[in-house]
């Protein structure tokens, strides 16, 4: 989605493939080899969560990409061997074996790279540094989008804020979740991931709530900062109030909660936004 001036804003799910939305969210006796193509048609992002636990073959991105609409784009989860680590300075290996993985195969249907780091590791400012230095601005001539998904409070740091930003990487904001929120603008994109779908809701949330997380993806798309959220460094990540506000594009993927009802409420937060 396109709005004036303001950032794409694209809202979607993570993976596909879940037998709960048979019947529901995909048609009855919907074949399950056409389930990616449906989906991509109502949604306008998918993250790959597969990427995380294994690598996947070359011919299985170019079909994903040729499977989904031209204004389609998925994010990719990165591989646990690169975050799951003792020292993330040395996950250099991982991360050029991913990049040569054929990933690439998705072309212009590449959207953000999220690297999730386990609940267990804590900030160590020289290591995570170091770790965002490996990270490329661009492989084979197409430019890269990485976000990290930190999940520990000591995160919750200005000097984590402030390398992210350098490196033009967005950290992950977590909504409705057990997991640390850092909702400082940190890059020329933000990377959402909503998890508090319910099963008592048909649309996986209360319309406020839908009617709020719309709001937030209108307000990073023109460039502000929603309000109500968990700041780091108020004022100081996206820089002086005095400057003009730089429109982003916005990724917000419903995750985890009451899967069953996350294309619900991507669908509702979609209708919302036009």
């Amino acid at each position: 989605m396109q709005n004036g001036a303001a950032g794409a804003i694209r809202i979607g799910i993570g993976g596909w493939v879940y037998a709960p939305w048979r019947g529901a969210f995909y048609p009855e006796k919907h074949p399950t080899k056409r389930e990616l193509e449906y989906a991509s048609r109502r949604l306008g992002s998918i993250e790959i969560n597969g990427t995380f636990y294994r690598t996947q073959k070359p011919a299985s991105f170019a079909k994903w990409r040729d499977e989904t609409p031209d204004d389609f784009v998925f994010a990719v989860k990165a591989p646990r061997f690169a975050t799951h680590r003792t020292r993330l300075a040395e996950a250099d290996e991982s991360i050029e074996r991913f990049l040569a993985s054929g990933v690439l195969e998705l072309k212009e249907k590449l959207g953000p790279i999220n690297w999730q780091f386990p609940t267990s590791r804590s900030f160590d400012a020289a290591d995570f540094e170091e770790f965002l230095q490996l990270l490329p601005a661009s492989a084979d001539g197409r430019p890269l989008r990485h976000a990290v998904e930190v999940r520990h409070d000591s995160f919750r740091n200005a000097q984590f804020v402030a390398s992210a930003k350098a490196h033009d990487t967005a950290i992950v904001v977590a909504g409705d979740s057990e997991h640390p929120q850092i909702a400082d603008p940190t890059a020329s994109f933000v990377y959402v991931r909503i998890m508090g779908t319910r099963e008592d809701e048909p649309a996986g949330y209360p319309a406020s709530d839908l009617d709020r997380w719309a709001a937030c993806a209108q307000a990073w798309a023109s460039g502000a900062t929603p309000e109500g959220l968990d700041i780091v460094t108020p004022g100081g990540a996206s820089g002086a109030q005095s400057q003009p506000a730089t429109p982003r594009d916005v990724y917000l993927y419903v995750i985890s909660g009451c899967k069953a009802r996350n294309p619900a409420a991507a669908m509702a937060l979609i209708e919302r936004l036009g």
